[in-house]
């Protein structure tokens, strides 16, 4: 199974290509779609649709696994990465691609085993499990590479949208 796993922002949207195949990872790509701050945000949107797009005509993923938002303060960031994440969203059903959501309680418990972990606990196993020498500088991607793990690990079980 080939999962496309994305941290969703406007900002930065980090994003990972694994392969899931008995039992074993295999981290194929990642990397972040940035935009520009200074970019309007409808144009902004729109960059986040078409680099997706592209990263679906490339890889051609079996499922989509995107994270959930959680709790922010700022109700204008929370509005806006809400928006970038139904972009995603969208992406993966109009390609007809399942797409499932998990929420970072969920991603925790399926890549440490402790809904509480911290970020350094998710970074040391995400690590482990895709074998890899270094994690990227941004968390964005690393998170992605979670989400991608949990989906490995919770598909069975998961409800696609």
């Amino acid at each position: 199974m080939r999962i496309l796993g994305v941290d969703p922002g406007y900002g930065i949207t980090g994003y990972s290509i694994i392969d899931y195949i008995g039992n074993k990872f295999k981290l194929i790509d990642s990397g972040a779609i940035k935009t520009p701050a200074k970019q309007s945000f409808p144009l902004r949107l729109s960059q986040i649709y078409t680099d997706m797009q592209a990263l679906i005509d490339q890889y051609h993923p079996d499922a989509v696994s995107v994270e959930e938002l959680f709790f922010n303060n700022n109700v204008k960031t929370a509005i806006n990465v809400a928006q970038a994440r139904g972009i995603i969203l969208v992406v993966g059903c109009q390609n007809n691609i399942p797409t499932y959501e998990y929420t970072p309680l969920q991603v925790k418990q399926a890549v440490v085993g402790y809904g509480r972990a911290d970020k350094i606990q998710v970074q040391k196993m995400v690590k482990t499990i895709l074998k890899v020498e270094e994690l990227p500088k941004l968390d964005d991607i690393t998170d992605s590479m979670a989400i991608a793990i949990c989906h490995a690990h919770s598909a069975k079980f998961a409800e696609k949208l």
